[in-house]
């Protein structure tokens, strides 16, 4: 693990060319996978939080548009049994409050970003419309405006516009 000023330190030694980058660095990615998802990420030009803690879920890699978590797994940190039954728990309590989890496999994120990034942008094109901004109070740190309706309030809706065949 690199300080901010080593960082610094091995931009200033890189050609002046390469030095815009820098502001590209962010401290809050755990893993080069999570640094390539949060460049896909702005290249979509999609709202997300990095290192968001849910509660009762635990802290998830991104939330996009305040209704899509992305884990970006590893076999490091994902591997075995146990590990599974453990993000197939927190994923049922996202669920549970609003949210839809994908996770990614950090090989795909390396080896073929462009499938990754449309998959990611289909599901928001396909979900967003229902789901839209629902980004829960802890999320809200940007500063965007809550509508009239709860979470609750908003899911209801959205579930029986979907039943009845029409948007919420």
């Amino acid at each position: 693990m690199l300080t901010y000023e080593q960082v610094e330190a091995i931009f200033r030694s890189l050609p002046q060319r390469f030095r815009a980058l820098m502001a590209l660095v962010d401290a809050s990615a755990e893993s080069g996978p999570e640094t390539f998802m949060r460049l896909l990420l702005r290249s979509l030009g999609l709202p997300f939080e990095t290192q968001v803690v849910l509660p009762g879920v635990g802290r998830v890699d991104f939330v996009v548009a305040g209704w899509l978590i992305i884990e970006c797994d590893s076999r490091e940190f994902h591997e075995g049994w146990d590990r599974q039954i453990a993000d197939r728990a927190r994923d049922i309590a996202a669920a549970r409050m609003g949210y839809v989890t994908i996770r990614p496999l950090a090989a795909d994120i390396f080896d073929s970003p462009s499938d990754v990034r449309a998959a990611v942008e289909q599901v928001v094109e396909v979900l967003g419309p229902l789901l839209g901004d629902r980004r829960a109070p802890q999320l809200r740190r940007s500063g965007s405006r809550l509508t009239g309706r709860t979470r609750g309030e908003r899911h209801a809706a959205v579930i029986s516009g979907v039943v009845a065949g029409r948007p919420a």
